[in-house]
């Protein structure tokens, strides 16, 4: 299993990071992409990484809910790193839009989304896109940036919708641009449709012959946060993502180990994972 989204640079980790990578090795985690999200988890991100190569793989950027007043200093900083690492980094991200909370920044967050999504282009990396109430604007937006060539004519803007929970819809919307979609805990909660969304899904893309959904699907936890059934209210880990495995299997009328297999290859695809 891969956990393509995992932040175990945190301080939820910090009494026993060691023993909890440990104990995800030895439960069939075989790698995990641990994303940056301000200024402060750089060095975070990147000590834990350089701690355990070809097993914790970094991304850098600046997470929407870190936008404020100084945005401009600290999006420079985190640009300034994702260059500095280039060779390391498997993505940008964790960026996005998030309204939920506060629309206080909304036009600050569109820019810095606009920036990073360029920056990625520009280097050629996948971006880790957080996306909570601003669908709109954030489909939009990496249209935009994926039609615009300044500095990158040859670029090629890909990623990930991290924690997807939308409509099908709007998930076709983000395949169609050649995306793929982030699922995690939130498919084995007691009272989420998003079990019969990706089914629904895959059933109209095999009607119109194309790929199967699962060729589109990663497995993340977004640990600590997240945690999915039978965890729910648990310091979320990677080796969770077995439940979401079980869960998808499910879902698709198939074996886990099928979800596994076909979860790991799309994200060694896209995030260069060895």
């Amino acid at each position: 299993m891969i956990d393509t989204h995992c932040h175990i640079d945190e301080e939820a980790f910090t009494p026993d990071r060691e023993e909890v990578i440990a104990r995800q090795q030895e439960n069939g985690v075989q790698a995990m992409v641990v994303p940056g999200v301000n200024v402060a988890s750089i060095d975070s991100v990147m000590a834990v990484c350089h701690a355990h190569p070809g097993y914790c793989y970094p991304a850098l950027g600046l997470h929407p809910e870190d936008v404020k007043d100084n945005w401009q200093e600290q999006l420079a900083i985190v640009e300034s790193a994702i260059r500095a690492h280039r060779d390391e980094l498997v993505a940008v991200g964790e960026i996005g839009l998030d309204y939920y909370w506060d629309k206080t920044y909304k036009e600050a967050q569109k820019e810095v989304l606009r920036r990073q999504l360029l920056l990625a282009r520009e280097l050629n990396l996948p971006v880790i896109l957080h996306n909570r109430e601003a669908t709109e604007d954030i489909l939009t937006i990496v249209r935009e940036c994926q039609m615009v060539n300044e500095k990158c004519p040859n670029g090629k803007l890909s990623g990930v919708f991290h924690c997807y929970s939308g409509s099908k819809e709007t998930a076709q919307q983000i395949l169609n641009m050649g995306f793929y979609l982030g699922i995690g805990g939130v498919l084995t909660f007691k009272n989420s449709k998003l079990g019969d969304t990706l089914k629904e899904l895959d059933e109209m893309r095999r009607t119109s012959h194309l790929s199967p959904l699962t060729s589109h699907l990663l497995l993340e936890t977004d640990a600590p946060y997240m945690a999915p059934v039978p965890h729910r209210g648990e310091r979320n880990e990677s080796r969770f993502i077995d439940h979401v495995a079980e869960r998808l299997a499910q879902v698709f009328d198939c074996s886990k180990e099928e979800i596994i297999d076909q979860t790991n290859r799309n994200a060694r695809l896209l995030f260069g994972i060895k």
